[in-house]
């Protein structure tokens, strides 16, 4: 029998990547998606496939859509498959099946998306919740490794997320799989380590009422930590920093500005590495509360974009600091997630779960606890 006999045709992507054009006669289809406030991102996947094959894929502009059947379904029009189960990564909250996406308008309901799509099975993830139960699965590659340390098998797993805000999460271990938890760690109170993060506590209470890490470590929080840095020093920002308009977002200038390889802008530089020194403290300190002896996992957008200013021996220094718990902190290895489209691969993982199609998670994290990445 021809190898492609018992298959159908799956039609490309709105992107034109990650095509993959058969897929195996029966097999069970699913629709996995990250929804952001900016974009989002949806794909379908099999169980004969696996997570990490996207049998279509495709990004879309959220706004463009007035919720999240109406985007499913621009997603679906052109395929011609069934649909037989449902799994959305949103930017918030889910309450027994419930979220509401305060950066776009939405209220999504998985009861509601069942009646309307015609699917039986429609599950909602807390983003942070995706992108935890991601990790086990990822590969190698998608990691970069600023302390091995010693991980133990089938420990605890921390992951600490700045992005837009500051996003928390951990696994457990469950049996013979990880189970992902949600947490609003971010939200808790900002505790300067040193003199200039006790002044910049100071500035920031005379600006809100509750500074919480997100309100330091964030990308939204960076225009902060370089205003605080410029107003001390008492120097103006540099001309060739773009002033943004009211609302726009500032961050990525600054990251760009503070890594440029032929002028770097000292005061952007000042800014990143301030942030690195809170989001290094933090990662311990979610290394403490959930003891993650399987190792703490930087994540979001900006870790990865500012990688060149983790990779410091002064990064490392701040994650140790925790006085008589330091030696624990040194056995616990840190790594930045660097692989992208993380988010989707969790709810992939998820909606695969107990299909065989995602085996060995617990085995996967176990062998690289005991054969950690190398620093690149």
């Amino acid at each position: 029998m021809h190898a492609d006999a018992g298959r159908r045709a799956i039609p490309g992507t709105a992107d034109g990547s990650g095509l993959h054009p058969v897929m195996r006669e029966g097999d069970a289809m699913l629709l996995v998606g990250d929804i952001g406030g900016t974009n989002a991102r949806l794909a379908l996947v099999s169980a004969s496939e696996g997570p990490h094959r996207f049998l279509r894929q495709a990004t879309l502009p959220s706004a463009d859509y007035r919720g999240a059947r109406e985007l499913v379904t621009a997603f679906l029009r052109d395929a011609d498959v069934r649909v037989d189960g449902i799994v959305l990564a949103v930017a918030g909250p889910v309450v027994e099946g419930r979220a509401v996406l305060s950066n776009l308008g939405w209220v999504v309901e998985a009861d509601a998306l069942r009646d309307e799509l015609g699917v039986s099975d429609v599950r909602l993830l807390n983003d942070l919740v995706a992108l935890a139960t991601a990790i086990p699965h990822i590969e190698p590659a998608g990691l970069r490794t600023l302390q091995a340390g010693d991980a133990e098998p089938g420990g605890a797993i921390a992951v600490v997320a700045p992005g837009t805000g500051l996003g928390e999460s951990f696994l457990l271990r469950d049996g013979a799989r990880y189970r992902a938890y949600a947490s609003e760690g971010g939200h808790a109170d900002f505790a300067p380590a040193d003199e200039l993060q006790m002044e910049l506590l100071e500035w920031m209470r005379r600006r809100v009422d509750h500074v919480s890490f997100e309100r330091v470590c964030s990308g939204r929080a960076l225009p902060d930590l370089y205003d605080f840095l410029a107003q001390r020093r008492g120097a103006p920002s540099p001309r060739r920093l773009p002033h943004a308009a009211p609302g726009e977002d500032r961050t990525p200038a600054i990251v760009d500005a503070a890594l440029d390889a032929a002028a770097p802008c000292a005061l952007s530089r000042g800014a990143i590495d301030l942030f690195a020194a809170i989001l290094a403290a933090e990662a311990g300190n979610a290394a403490l509360r959930v003891l993650a002896t399987g190792g703490v996992y930087l994540a979001g957008g900006m870790p990865k974009r500012m990688l060149a200013a983790l990779e410091t021996p002064e990064v490392r220094e701040r994650f140790l600091r925790k006085g008589r718990l330091a030696p624990l902190l040194a056995r616990v290895p840190l790594h930045v997630v660097t692989q992208p489209r993380v988010a989707l691969l969790g709810a992939a993982c998820h909606a695969l779960a107990g299909t065989g199609a995602a085996p060995g998670a617990a085995a996967a994290a176990d062998e690289r606890a005991g054969r950690p990445p190398r620093r690149r």
